[in-house]
């Protein structure tokens, strides 16, 4: 993904060694990915690197009930972005260009997918078009197919997050960030800077560690874990050398017999 948006902002950065190879740079690009995983960051990052202006357009803000009217006013949008160079993102796609198959749809926003369908088609090189969904499954099979690149924004893994928790923590990283990384698995990046910010500001209103207060945040999460669920985080963080069977047991409230019991048994396999 990192790769993919790179090459995107190095196409745009040098056209002329495209040229010489007779090709453009990509002029439209489909960010996919559940909501916090980066999509929005990403269309600001390439509007920096490229110097452009960064134009955002909610398309579930401008769907009105006189869908008619909402042709129109994309239209407008899109005319404006394209008459200087800059970056356009149009984000919640979804909501208007749907499944052209759906039943439920009325044929007003079938048009309105046709609509945003030729205004891709003829987006210039000159700038970048951006659209971003959390629901890619919605999307009419024709507007995957308008898009030059297709970029999917999945959620963190393990090291994505350590790292996005020591840029959200700054100085007051804390030493046992293995513990939080489990605890906040299969969070987005927005959910974890939700996290830490909710520390930190309880943090500054008691005077207290981030480190102590993120712990006992981590711990209210671990409460709606099940058994098998804690003592597995228990396991993954005295294996990996991050905490002692002690403080393991009381961060998860897993007991040091069982943690050393279920120890034993592994190692005895």
């Amino acid at each position: 993904m990192k790769a993919e948006v790179e090459q995107l902002r190095d196409e745009h950065q040098a056209p002329e060694r495209l040229a010489r190879s007779g090709l453009t740079p990509s002029r439209t690009g489909l960010f996919t990915g559940p909501p916090g995983v980066g999509k929005t960051l990403a269309a600001r990052w390439l509007a920096s690197e490229l110097e452009l202006p960064l134009l955002v357009l909610d398309l579930s803000s401008v769907m009105s009930s006189y869908l008619g009217r909402t042709g129109g006013n994309i239209r407008k949008v899109l005319d404006y972005a394209k008459s200087s160079p800059s970056v356009l993102l149009l984000d919640e796609l979804d909501t208007v260009a749907k499944r052209r198959d759906d039943a439920a749809e009325v044929g007003e926003l079938k048009r309105l997918v046709t609509v945003l369908l030729q205004e891709i088609d003829d987006w210039p090189s000159t700038s970048l078009l951006l659209a971003a969904t959390n629901h890619g499954d919605l999307l009419d099979p024709a507007v995957w197919r308008r898009f030059d690149v297709v970029i999917d924004f999945p959620l963190p893994g393990r090291i994505e997050l350590e790292e996005a928790l020591r840029h959200y923590c700054g100085s007051e990283t804390p030493e046992g960030l293995g513990f939080l990384v489990r605890v906040l698995a299969g969070s987005s990046f927005a959910d974890a800077e939700r996290f830490v910010m909710a520390g930190r500001r309880r943090a500054a209103l008691n005077g207290e560690r981030l480190f102590d207060v993120l712990l006992q945040l981590g711990r209210e999460r671990l409460r709606h874990l099940d058994q098998v669920e804690r003592l597995h985080i228990a396991l993954d963080l005295v294996h990996h050398g991050d905490l002692s069977q002690r403080r393991a047991s009381e961060l998860t409230g897993v007991s040091r017999d069982t943690i050393r019991r279920r120890q034993r048994d592994t190692q005895s396999e």
